[in-house]
């Protein structure tokens, strides 16, 4: 099998901020047991940036807001991080594999091949590729925004048979266990709903950026490349096994769709935030959903939000019902303006679709 294991910042570092190494050992202890088996694993880690911060004289309870010490600190974290897996892999008779990142290197063809095939190299020469996002060159504006959603966008490029995401709790609960006695784990989703990501919160400690919702949606994510996705406590006993081998009670499992997106759509849907919504009339959503054609602005009906060319936006019936996604090619002020017209009345400097088909998705309902 091949398993991707993502372990968060808050189950990585003390609460100086410093490494954990007896986290990384524990985990890497984990990735040989199962190398030993015969399984290939990719290990996506957090904690370059909380690593680094100390260095610089900060910590996790005063994080900097600029972003240029951010990517500095991950600069400095990224090597004191990647020194402890080394050390503890290579106890375990394994080698490391540095592997960094951006969103671009699996939005275009070329760059997502060149990727895959990396990845594949690594994993066939008996090497764990440890992969973090590339933090100290991010665009604020282009980034994965989580480790979460880059570990299931890794599990898609490899083609991964199980994604494991490692966190400090045991799963997805009823309730915040922290708040509600009565909370009591959730051991299998089918399906992620509207409902579950409205009560799943925002960031769980002030170490990472990622948290709940963020793990729901690269579950979503991993669901839809065909992916069975776990989230689980780091801290737990044989935690990974467990959760490759289906033991019960490990924590809470994802089951996987048939149906199998391409990377880049599985962005557009999941990943990227929409900053507006698209009103289009029946016609349209006929055409869209059925005949799986582009949208033109014939068929809008308003837009709402903020948003420029290129930005993402949902796409929505006259019910409001969100039945698409995508990248649209206009602002908000050209849809303001020639909302309703045929495609021969729009000025020549104006794509003729507002939203190309291969730049949008139907979104599960």
């Amino acid at each position: 099998m091949k398993i991707v294991v993502k372990i968060g910042s808050s189950s990585l570092t003390t609460v100086t901020g410093d490494v954990d190494h007896g986290a990384v050992a524990k985990l890497c202890a984990e990735v040989a047991d199962l190398i030993n088996q015969g399984h290939q694993v990719v290990v996506v880690t957090s904690a370059a940036i909380t690593a680094g911060l100390g260095p610089l004289g900060f910590s996790s309870d005063n994080r900097p807001s600029e972003p240029e010490l951010l990517r500095a600190a991950s600069a400095v974290g990224q090597i004191a991080l990647m020194a402890t897996y080394k050390g503890h892999l290579a106890s375990n008779g394994l080698m490391a594999g540095q592997v960094l990142l951006a969103p671009t290197d699996l939005w275009h063809r070329k760059r997502y091949l060149k990727s895959r095939g990396t990845l594949q190299a690594l994993l066939g020469q008996g090497i764990v590729p440890v992969v973090n996002e590339n933090d100290a060159v991010a665009d604020d504006e282009i980034q994965f925004g989580d480790n979460d959603r880059l570990a299931a966008l890794v599990a898609h490029l490899i083609e991964a048979d199980a994604l494991v995401l490692l966190t400090d709790t045991a799963g997805v609960f009823t309730a915040d266990p922290r708040r509600d006695a009565d909370a009591s784990l959730i051991e299998e989703i089918i399906e992620v709903d509207q409902h579950l990501e409205s009560v799943a919160g925002g960031p769980g400690s002030m170490a990472g950026r990622g948290g709940m919702a963020s793990k729901l949606a690269a579950a979503k994510i991993a669901s839809w490349s065909g992916v069975e996705t776990t989230i689980a406590k780091a801290g737990r006993s044989n935690v990974i096994s467990d959760a490759v081998d289906g033991i019960a009670g490990t924590g809470t499992v994802f089951r996987a769709r048939r149906q199998r997106l391409p990377a880049r759509k599985l962005w557009i849907a999941f990943a990227v935030p929409a900053l507006g919504r698209l009103v289009v009339d029946s016609g349209a959503r006929h055409a869209l959903v059925e005949d799986r054609r582009s949208l033109l602005p014939a068929g809008v009906v308003k837009a709402e939000g903020s948003f420029r060319a290129d930005d993402a936006v949902e796409v929505v019936d006259e019910d409001g019902a969100v039945f698409a996604k995508g990248l649209v090619r206009w602002d908000r002020t050209a849809i303001d303006d020639q909302a309703g017209r045929s495609t021969h009345e729009l000025p020549d400097d104006l794509p003729r679709e507002v939203v190309h088909r291969d730049d949008m998705v139907m979104l599960p309902r």
